[in-house]
Formats: structure tokens, sequence, C-alpha cells
């Protein structure tokens, strides 16, 4: 990596809620003004709409709106009636409620490897775990689209052929992304997403969604978010309160809108740094050697929820970056499997190598819509400056 000369540095936060919000602020505010005129705080009509709206946008029959994205995951694997006696195979380097949500269905977590490229779950590394014992209760098959980008679905579609399998997408941070043309949310028999303030398509507020291809699902879904009621005050099963409320709908559904534009804006802005970073000649094919750039499926539509590089020396790289007022953050530095409380699944250091070497050197960089490409200089010369 060659010496340069670094240019003065400027502040750049990791995400900037309020330039997205002085674009579309008349817009949001009309949205729930609109809700409170109506007096339809929870489930209305706001909601119904947005709902259509999101199916057709993931192109799946069916949406049911929920509470949170960790509400979302267990939905999808309640409504598919995944519960007690059977196991959940997952990745180990998701975030906490991908696993913490089979464990609330009342499944077994299995976990699996990721692919070292992806960092997605690793369909060579279920393929292995279901031809052990342990994989003869697995009922379902829960990937992460983890950063925006699709999980290998071409090789879950045939473990799911091969196995009698149900596949569910954690597509917490993935919607508008596409495998082979066909949106996240329409690939598996049920998935989930998020709309926590930070993701791609983002609430004001915790908010989730279910998308699914089965009327049963669906129907089911509807029932056991609302105390398992069908008819108000008559309990069919134990449910869960997990209802979307209206406001949050009225303005998922006004930057639903502009989603499409926001996720091109990313990719964009993923060009950019690609090209930043090798014309300051940081980059390699091993962390050993520089910089690792995030790789792209050919067959995946990536949304680019963040933009993560492996770095060598993460850490200090990260304490440098913070020290130059650039926003970073490490999604995740513990897996799954070396959770605290997660232990009574008896896994161990050195069971999922990939994972932790994973855990050991990502770094998410500045990434939002509404980034300038100034910032993103700013981002790589810090970056440089600190590898020189």
């Amino acid at each position: 990596m060659a010496n340069v000369t670094i240019r003065t540095s400027q502040p750049v936060p990791m995400l900037d809620f309020s330039r997205q919000f002085a674009i579309l602020r008349q817009e949001i505010l009309d949205s729930i003004e609109a809700v409170c005129a109506s007096q339809h705080f929870i489930l209305g009509p706001q909601v119904t709409s947005f709902e259509h709206a999101a199916a057709i946008a993931c192109g799946a029959p069916h949406a049911i709106g929920c509470a949170s994205g960790t509400d979302a995951i267990w939905l999808a694997l309640a409504a598919a009636n995944v519960g007690p006696g059977d196991a959940v195979i997952t990745t180990p380097f998701s975030f906490f409620a991908t696993v913490s949500a089979i464990l609330r269905a009342g499944a077994t977590p299995l976990l699996a490897d990721i692919d070292s490229t992806t960092f997605n779950l690793s369909p060579a590394s279920v393929e292995e775990l279901l031809r052990t014992s342990a994989g003869k209760n697995v009922r379902a098959v829960l990937p992460v689209h983890l950063y925006g980008q699709c999980a290998d679905w071409d090789a879950f579609n045939a473990l799911k052929q091969r196995h009698n399998l149900l596949l569910i997408e954690d597509a917490a941070q993935a919607f508008g992304a596409t495998w082979n043309g066909v949106p996240a949310g329409a690939l598996g028999d049920a998935a989930a997403f998020s709309f926590y303030p930070t993701k791609n398509l983002s609430a004001m507020g915790d908010a989730g969604l279910v998308t699914t291809t089965s009327a049963a699902i669906d129907d089911h879904a509807r029932i056991l978010r609302a105390h398992g009621m069908r008819r108000r005050y008559y309990h069919d099963e134990i449910g869960w309160n997990s209802r979307l409320d209206s406001i949050q709908a009225a303005v998922l559904e006004v930057k639903l809108r502009y989603l499409p534009k926001w996720n091109q804006q990313r990719r964009e802005h993923a060009l950019v740094y690609d090209q930043l970073f090798r014309k300051a000649n940081l980059t390699a094919d091993t962390v050993k050697e520089g910089v690792v750039l995030p790789i792209t499926d050919s067959r995946a539509g990536h949304v680019f929820h963040q933009y993560v590089i492996r770095a060598p020396r993460r850490d200090e790289l990260r304490n440098y970056l913070t020290e130059q007022k650039i926003g970073s953050e490490i999604y995740y530095p513990v897996p799954l499997h070396l959770q605290t409380s997660l232990a009574h699944l008896g896994y161990k250091q050195g069971d999922f190598p990939m994972s932790e070497a994973a855990s050991h050197e990502v770094l998410a960089l500045p990434m939002y819509p509404e980034l300038r490409e100034d910032e993103q200089q700013t981002v790589v010369d810090a970056i440089t400056a600190f590898y020189a």
C-alpha cells in the first residue's frame, strides 16, 4: 500500500436521518396527520394499504404487518407451524433475533457456517448438517440475506426439494433485493422484514412485516399477531401482541415509493467505494494483504443495506476512524454460538471458523442514499492514512 497525500478530513456520520427527512418532511407529516384525524391507530386502513403496497413490491401474494423485525421472524416460523420438536438451521453470523426467534417459537436452533465471500449461510454447510443425526428433526432452514444480498437461493431450493424443508427468509436487511430477478420476500415459503430506523426501508420506530406465498401461513400469521383472535375477545390459540401501528405503516408507505431510487443510489455508492479503494491501492484478495471489498454474486440484486469490508487490524482502524469523526460499525463482533445467553446450545470456539474470522475482520462504512461522494472520499482517505 503506497503512501499518499491525505486531504483535510471532515466528519462523516455512519447514518444521517435528517437528510432523508428534509426531503420527505411534508409527505411524512401529512401522512401522520391523516392517521391522527382517522383515529385508527392500530391495524387501521393505513396498515392495510401498506401491506398491499409491500406485497406488490415483494412480488408476494400476502403481506402481514407486525410490531418489529424480531416479531416478524417469530411470526413467520409460528405461522408455518414450526415449534416444539422441530429444528431450524440458520447462521451464527447474524443479529441475535435470528436465533432468539427460533427459540421463542419453541424450536431448536442448529447452526451452520457461512460462505467466506458473501457472509451468507453456506448451503454446503447446511447440507453437511442435514446428513448428521442432528439433522433428522430439521423442519426449516432460515437463511439471512445479510447486508442486503440474497443468500444462494438456487442451492437452498435444491436442498428444500431433496429434504422436504420449509425455507424462511430472514430478509430484515434486504427489502428490494433480488435473486435471479425474484424479490426477497417471494423466494421462500415465508419471509421476515425489519423496518428498524437504520434499515434501507425504515420506520420512525419499530415495525416489521411477514410476506408469504401461502394463504394458510397468511391466515395463521394474522391470527397470531393479535393474541390468537379471529373475532374480538374470542381466542382460538395463544398468540402475541404484535400489531403494526398505523403511523408507522403510513410513514413506510410514503418511503416505499422512493425505495427503488434509494436502493439504486446505494448500489452507485458501493461502486464509488470500490473505485476509490482500488485507486488508493488498498485492495487485496485476502485480509492479510489488504482491504477485501464486498463481493456480489452475479445472480443477486444487492441493495447494500451495509457496505462491509474485511479490514486488517480492524479494531485499530475503527478506533482511528472514530478519532477522525468518521462513523463505522461492526456487524457482528460476537457470533451467535459464542453469545453467553446461547451457551446452552452447546457450541464452542472453533466450531464455525468462517463466522469467527468474519467477526474479527468485518467493518461497515457509512452507507445511505444521501451520502455524498466527497464524504466517501474522506472515508477512503482516512483508511489510506491509517494503513500508510
